[in-house]
């Protein structure tokens, strides 16, 4: 079943769309798992539905797929924006509890993405790691965060980084960070994973980066190369593909079928 429509949301003070995915099968508890799926920094929430075949490999497995639109908010609760952090990662998964036949404990419990979708992931997963058990995510940006807007040590100016990455997406970046791009730890995906370094509960993650993406393949490999010095359960991969749908419908596939057991 899919349903596609408008909830009220308390952290947002408004509405928003959220679509679903709702298969054939259940657990044997009765009750689903749940795997919130976040969208790309052009996406909304029917994105993946779209996309992709998830309708097809979903449909005999257990997990409900929750998928929230978020526009251009890196799922940030933003300095000058809607709190959209609170909403994807506090918010929705009580509301789904309560609305939806979900087994809400953390092993039975996911959350991926693609592209922004996928540092959202990262960011949901190693903040509120008694919440979410399980991540994937695939060709995320913002794995540098420190060193991309240390403009000082770079010596450059906010115009400067308007004219590397135009300014629209400057302006995004401020309205998550301040005008000045000021350094936020929360948003530090590095960071978040080293402070978890010697927790007894950590989420299990995977990710995966195309050969050919023009974006994020450096920075993947490097965060994933320190990933394996932290103690999680973690697994990165690469296969030919570049940063668009025909990478993200393979890795979207790959991470249900791992994490969901699809």
């Amino acid at each position: 079943m899919i349903l596609r429509g408008e909830y009220f949301s308390p952290a947002l003070q408004m509405e928003t769309r959220l679509s679903l995915f709702i298969p054939n099968g259940r657990g044997p508890s009765g009750k689903r798992s749940v795997v919130y799926l976040l969208h790309g920094l052009c996406g909304r929430s029917g994105d993946y539905l779209d996309y992709t075949t998830l309708a097809t490999f979903a449909a005999e497995g257990d997990a409900i797929l929750i998928m929230p639109e978020v526009a251009r908010s890196f799922y940030a609760d933003m300095r000058y924006g809607l709190d959209y952090f609170s909403y994807v990662a506090d918010e929705l998964p009580k509301v789904c509890a309560d609305l939806f036949n979900v087994d809400a404990s953390r092993e039975r419990t996911g959350v991926v993405g693609a592209s922004m979708g996928g540092f959202g992931a990262l960011r949901c997963a190693l903040s509120r790691p008694e919440r979410f058990g399980w991540c994937a995510a695939f060709s995320s940006p913002g794995l540098n965060l420190r060193e991309d807007f240390d403009l000082k040590a770079r010596g450059l100016t906010v115009e400067a980084l308007k004219g590397m990455w135009g300014e629209r997406l400057i302006n995004d970046f401020q309205a998550v960070l301040g005008e000045g791009l000021d350094y936020d730890p929360r948003l530090d995906v590095p960071a978040l994973a080293r402070a978890l370094k010697g927790a007894s509960v950590k989420p299990r993650i995977r990710m995966a980066c195309g050969l050919s993406d023009p974006f994020f393949l450096a920075d993947n490999r490097r965060f994933a190369s320190e990933m394996d010095t932290l103690g999680f359960d973690f697994g990165y991969e690469e296969w030919e593909g570049g940063h668009d749908w025909t990478f993200f419908g393979t890795a979207l596939e790959r991470a249900l079928r791992w994490g969901a057991a699809l």
